[in-house]
């Protein structure tokens, strides 16, 4: 069964002891079965408080993060791929110490819009980096999972393709493939393809909408793509995000272009999107088992 889980910054926009607090206890009133905290900078989080208020409330945590162009393992710098590389394993500490599992987002390059395509030899160095620092996160049971994202994200990994082509290079068997529907929007030709296609090397998942608003209130076959990972199997954790200018500040809110408030009422619009992704996932199920059970005739 699939854990579901929502992203920190619809209830905070930061990660202070008072802004831990509050956005994990709402998100294990609502329901869900663990957060999605940002770790843009690991140094900023206290594993211990973290942990302790995480036991309180009962759920548990995953990170996501991007590097900066500064800290770009694909930029073919020495000493920007020296601090990347620092990044992520301070990042996989504090996931450790907080008992995280997953460490998702967009690991392999910066984050944030290039002017140039990415270099043969800058995904190599990206691969070389992931392959060591994999090594490191297995010794405390996490997985590192790639975020496909669009091409105003990144310029290496934008399809689903891309991103199973990039596991199988590091080749570890804790590097899995992150999928999120509002990219894959964007990318994709076939959104429910592309999640079948890339089978056991998908490893997380995230849900939202074309406007990154209520989710299910966009344009986004959001139907296609439950079907989709029911079809395919996939048993991994599910994540629900949404950003609105009423959180979101710098420096997500210039990189990812967050202009309009788009909900007011973090708990509503995460228990609107907690109701609306169990019952596609039920739907989902079932349209699968009848569509695999022969129907007779007495």
């Amino acid at each position: 069964m699939n854990r579901l889980g929502v992203h920190a910054l619809v209830w905070e926009a930061g990660w202070s002891h008072d802004q831990c607090a509050r956005a994990i206890a709402k998100s294990a009133e609502v329901g869900y079965d663990f957060i999605e905290a940002p770790a843009l900078d690991p140094g900023s989080i206290d594993p211990d408080f973290t942990r302790r208020e995480l036991e309180k409330n009962g759920i548990g945590i995953n990170f996501s993060l991007g590097l900066e162009f500064d800290t770009d393992i694909s930029s073919g710098d020495p000493e920007k791929v020296r601090r990347g590389k620092a990044k992520l394993e301070q990042a996989i500490a504090v996931c450790r110490d907080c008992g995280g599992q997953y460490i998702g987002g967009i690991l392999y390059s910066a984050f944030g819009k290039y002017t140039k395509p990415a270099t043969p030899e800058g995904v190599a160095q990206a691969v070389d980096v992931l392959r060591e620092v994999a090594e490191i996160a297995a010794r405390s049971d996490i997985t590192l999972v790639l975020e496909v994202v669009n091409r105003y994200e990144t310029n290496v990994l934008n399809t689903a393709a891309q991103g199973v082509e990039m596991c199988k290079r590091i080749g570890a068997s804790n590097v899995k493939v992150h999928l999120d529907v509002y990219h894959m929007n964007i990318e994709e030709s076939d959104v429910a393809s592309a999640i079948i296609d890339t089978g056991d090397y998908l490893g997380y998942f995230h849900t939202g909408d074309s406007h990154r608003g209520y989710l299910g209130s966009g344009t986004i076959d959001l139907t296609g793509a439950f079907r989709a990972l029911v079809r395919s199997g996939y048993q991994g954790p599910i994540t629900f995000e949404s950003f609105s200018s009423r959180v979101v500040g710098q420096p997500l809110e210039g990189i990812l272009g967050i202009w309009r408030n788009l909900w007011d009422d973090g708990h509503d619009l995460a228990s609107h999107a907690l109701m609306y992704t169990r019952a596609q996932l039920k739907a989902a199920q079932e349209a699968h088992r009848q569509s695999t059970e022969r129907s007779r005739l007495p």
